[in-house]
């Protein structure tokens, strides 16, 4: 079967089955649904306050607002190329200006109200567990502010220091998660536009800069493809979007193997299953399980289609 035909059965599973924010996102990109519907579905996650909660990150169910929750809508604004004048965009910037805990430099990344609602393991607050996230989300948040508000605006002023302290401490990393990876990894696809800018604020070259995340990103990647299958791996596809990157090329031919992983990996209804568990919450976690599925359909269809593949 072409992945045309897997593509068609991923959209009836998704109106069948998922949440209305991944049926917008998946018919804005492969159908006929617009920006606007998805902004709309976007909406209904966001407070008064102007930041996120209610799951949009699925695997912890806080509906009061959290940095975690406005980072994963924020990706999504970014994805739609939302400019700053769209008032969900100008509510998320005073969110995130008036949460900044400054003393830190950073936003918390884990709440304790967390620990309140049903949630995977990983997000259960307990004393210190702060340090484990270090710059995650915070240096893609600090990147969202500098390209969502004015350059002389206190937001703009939160993300430059914030993004000059982030870069500080990468320098000095000799591994990284690949979550906080891919946080440094969208904050330079952002700043690239900002690249003047970035050279007088910041005491580091933006190629080498860039340069020390591909490092990263390549250590990082789990090139045994024979274990592939043992659970949640670091992928090269988890650190790549389009064959225009650079770590393309080092990676060669593990690129290829990877799309024909996901093809060969799909189960029925031309979806994907994820690779881990909460081990608690059994009915909340199979609600987050479909809701994930619809997730991995946009993002993984999204680069089939980049890499030439549907």
């Amino acid at each position: 079967m072409s992945t045309v035909n897997h593509l068609e059965n991923a959209r009836e599973y998704l109106h069948q089955n998922c949440r209305d924010l991944e049926i917008a996102r998946f018919d804005y990109f492969f159908g006929n649904g617009t920006k606007q519907q998805v902004l709309e579905c976007l909406k209904a996650y966001q407070n008064e306050d102007g930041g996120f909660g209610h799951g949009i990150e699925p695997d912890f169910w806080l509906p009061t607002s959290s940095p975690m929750a406005t980072w994963a809508a924020a990706q999504k604004l970014v994805e739609l190329d939302a400019n700053r004048q769209e008032p969900i965009v100008k509510k998320m910037v005073n969110y995130l200006v008036n949460h900044y805990q400054s003393d830190k430099g950073m936003w918390a990344s884990v709440l304790p109200e967390n620990n309140d609602f049903p949630h995977a393991p990983w997000w259960h607050w307990t004393e210190g567990a702060e340090e484990k996230w270090s710059y995650n989300p915070t240096v893609e948040l600090a990147a969202y502010l500098i390209h969502w508000s004015d350059m002389e605006s206190l937001a703009s002023e939160i993300g430059w220091n914030t993004i000059n302290r982030a870069v500080n401490y990468l320098m000095d990393q000799e591994n990284m998660d690949r979550h906080e990876l891919n946080n440094f990894q969208q904050m330079i696809k952002i700043i690239e536009t900002y690249r003047t800018t970035f050279q007088y604020k910041i005491n580091v070259p933006f190629a080498r800069l860039r340069e020390k995340v591909e490092q990263l990103a390549y250590e990082c990647i789990n090139k045994d493809v024979s274990t592939w299958n043992s659970g949640y791996e670091p992928l090269p596809l988890d650190f790549i979007d389009n064959p225009n990157e650079t770590l393309c090329k080092r990676l060669g031919e593990l690129i290829e193997t990877n799309l024909q992983f996901y093809i060969d990996n799909m189960i029925e209804n031309g979806i994907w299953d994820i690779s881990w568990e909460w081990g608690s919450y059994p009915e909340e976690f199979e609600k987050a399980r479909t809701y994930w599925k619809g997730i991995l359909a946009v993002n993984r269809y999204k680069q089939l289609r980049a890499f030439g593949r549907l």
